[in-house]
Parts: C-alpha cells; structure tokens; sequence
C-alpha cells in the first residue's frame, strides 16, 4: 500500500468505520458520487468559517466550502440568524407566501438576464426546465452543451461529461435521446459556428457553465461566450448559462455580470440558497411565460414546471434573502477581496509547484480554482478534453487530494473555491501545503 494512503487510513479511523456502516444502506456509501473518492471518503463532525472537523477531531481548511455554495463560510452569522428567526414558523408549508415575491425580486434586481423565474428544488431539476423551455419556445429538438459539461443528473443532458465522449455516460438512458444532444469542446469557437450551423434550424438551445466546474474550473474565454451569444441570436435560439456554481460568486450578477455576455436563460442554484436547498430557472419573460398556469391553452401547448414539493419552502426563502441580501450590500468589499484571494491562490499554487520540482498548473476565475499536472509542459487547460486527456487527472483525484487532507487541506478537483472567512493566512497555507505535498510527489 502506497504511503499516503497508510497516513490518511491511520489518521481516519472513524471516518472508517463510518464508511463501513455507510455502504450497508446506501449503494458506495454516499448518494452523491462527488463525494466519494478512494480508500473511502472523510465523515465530518462540525463545521466553522473556513474550517472543518472529522469525526477523527482532524481539522482541515476547507476548499470544497459545501459545493463551492458557502461564499460567506460555514454557518455565517447572518444565515444562522435569520434561520434563528423563522424556525417556528415551521419547514414546509407548500403554499405560497409573501418570502417567495421578495427573494424572486432580489434575483431579478441583481442577475441582469432575469425577467421572470421559478423556483424549484434543485440545481438538476432547474436545469430539465431550461432545455423543456427551449425547446418548447423554438418548436426545435437539438440542446448543445460542452464536452465535459456537468448539469447534474438530467436525462436530456447526462452525455459527454467524461471521456471519450462519443461514449455512453449511464445505463438507462435511451439511446433515441442522443440524436438530439451534441457535445461540443470549450473555447472552441469555429467548432462552435460549424455545430451551431449543421443543426440546420433544429437547434433549439445551447447550454454552458460560463466556468466549466466539475470538468476541473475551467473558465470561458468572453469571445467564445460572444460567439455563442451572436451565433444563437442569429438563428434564434436560446442560450442557456448554466450559473448554479458561477451565480452570486464570480460577481453580484454572476457570471454573465462578469463576462459581460446575457444569456436567454439561467439556471441557478448552491449559493442563492445560502445552505438551503434551491434550484432557479429565470430569464426572459415571453420564454418563462410558457409555464404560466394561467393562460388558457390546450393540453401540450404549455410547458409541465411542477417545481418540487418543498420548491419555495419559508427556510429556503429566508436563508436565500439573508444571503443575497449581504452579498448585494457588501459587493463592493466581498467580490474583489475573493477574486483577489483566488487569483492569489491560483498562482501561488504553481509557484509552489515549481519550486518543489513538480509542474503543475493551475485553472479557474474569481475565486474558484483547480491544480492539474501537465503532461506536456508547454500546455495549458482550454476544454475538458485538454484535462481528460492531456493531463495525469488521477494522479490529481487520488494522490494529490489524500496528501492534501494528510497535511490538513480539503480540496476538489486540486483547489475549490474560497470564502469570505479565508484569510490571507490560510491562502497561504495552502500554498505552503501545495508546496510540501508536490515535493513529497517526486
């Protein structure tokens, strides 16, 4: 057994045990597969800022911060607060209520493509909406995403999210679907002007994360998000940002504010709960008009947007204002002081690397970042081909990530995403732990 493995199974007892137990009930032992990672994954105990604890009383400075959704830390006073407020009112009414009207405005203040929007449950199910509604808006068939994209598990879209990608990604999903789904490389714009134009005006929409997240952070190029813009105008089809990492982190407006690109569509999700669980589907009005209840038409002609049974829950409602509220108050503290902190990291990371003897790299935009090991030296990360392929990913899920949490750091992906509770002192920590563990990898 490789040595890093030794210390992180001598250092985790518990966490174990725990998984041991896990995997009695629950098929792998989680029921989400990011969070599974080999010889088993840490069991926490407590949370606080930028740190967490396992149930071994080992402390870590966290990156991986709840699904990158906890921009202000673990259980920041303002959200805790304001769940202090509203817990007797009780956690699920399935009726509507006047929190549901003042949270919908807040988004539609602060995120400039938002009309109208919905509100569901997850991050998955706003996504499935997003592609019905294009489709249904344009009368067309075809969604284009990125090689590499991640939606979360929607049928329409769990397609070429690992290499190769002209593979399969799931059982159970039909192969009918697949003339209907394309993949295209990131960045890529004459790749995208050629799939935009073979669809010969079957294309109904295009989806893409402005920040690529679990293909490893990789950010769009604004001419690339440009073209798709022009490209999807031209002909008429809707362009979906899939926001639900980059919204509310990389700017007040999220990721179309900080490109400056509008898309049709938006989904939403993580941080607009603020630790509650929330999808969003917003954007222009006469798109989001379709699911509206109350316009008479005849069966079919409309769009089915049930929402979920918990969608609109007065926790939900009130830890999203708390949140939202802060961030639009503060954006001109919090939004520079985070970018600042991930470009820091960022580049503190491959300075690190360089010095212990070992190239690595490093991705990401705003406060979000990911580290890769190159194989070619003169590469840098562009699309999730380049990081399948072009890059020694398991040697950064595996070894990289088990030395990390041995020296008392948490990552995803090699990075994460920082908070308003990181410190300068813990960036560079981090960078000094980077340091350590790609010497410990020659």
């Amino acid at each position: 057994m490789q040595d890093f493995v030794k210390e992180y199974e001598g250092k985790t007892p518990t966490s174990r045990k725990f998984y041991e137990e896990a995997r009695q009930v629950t098929p792998g032992g989680v029921s989400h597969g990011l969070r599974y990672f080999s010889p088993y994954p840490l069991f926490i105990q407590r949370v606080e800022g930028s740190r967490i604890w396992d149930v071994d009383g080992n402390e870590y400075i966290d990156l991986w911060m709840g699904h990158y959704a906890a921009i202000l830390g673990h259980r920041p006073g303002v959200v805790i607060q304001a769940i202090k407020e509203v817990v007797d009112l009780g956690t699920h009414w399935g009726i509507v209520h006047e929190r549901q009207i003042a949270l919908a405005r807040l988004i539609q203040e602060m995120v400039p493509c938002v009309e109208r929007l919905r509100f569901c449950v997850s991050g998955t199910e706003a996504t499935m909406y997003a592609v019905r509604l294009a489709r249904a808006f344009t009368g067309r068939r075809v969604i284009i995403k990125m090689e590499g994209g991640w939606h979360g598990g929607n049928t329409d879209l769990s397609a070429a999210i690992k290499a190769p990608f002209d593979q399969p990604e799931s059982a159970g999903i039909l192969s009918e679907i697949s003339p209907f789904i394309r993949a295209i490389p990131l960045n890529d714009g004459e790749a995208a002007r050629s799939a935009i134009r073979a669809c010969k005006g079957d294309l109904a929409g295009v989806i893409i994360e402005p920040v690529m997240g679990a293909a490893g952070m990789i950010p769009s190029d604004t001419a690339y998000l440009e073209t798709l813009r022009e490209e999807t105008a031209r002909i008429g089809a809707v362009l979906i940002f899939d926001e639900i990492i980059t919204g509310f982190r990389l700017a007040v407006g999220g990721g179309q504010a900080y490109y400056g690109v509008v898309p049709d569509l938006v989904v939403l999700g993580k941080i607009v709960g603020g630790g509650s669980n929330i999808g969003v589907i917003g954007g222009r009005k006469e798109i989001l008009d379709l699911t509206d209840p109350t316009i008479p038409r005849k069966k079919g002609e409309g769009v089915m947007a049930g929402g979920g049974t918990f969608s609109c829950s007065p926790m939900t409602m009130v830890t999203g204002l708390a949140m939202l509220h802060h961030l639009k108050a503060h954006a001109h503290e919090i939004y520079p002081r985070l970018n600042g902190l991930g470009e820091r990291l960022r580049q503190g990371m491959e300075i690190a690397s360089e010095k212990a003897g070992l190239l690595g790299r490093s991705t990401g935009a705003g406060s979000l970042c990911a580290f890769y090991f190159p194989l070619d030296p003169d590469m840098r990360v562009k699309s999730a081909g380049d990081m399948q392929t072009r890059t020694d990913i398991r040697r950064i899920d595996h070894e990289f990530r088990l030395r990390m949490l041995n020296h008392g750091v948490y990552t995803a992906h090699g990075g994460g995403a920082v908070s308003t509770s990181h410190t300068e002192t813990d960036v560079d920590r981090i960078i000094e732990t980077v340091e350590i563990v790609t010497r410990e990898m020659l």
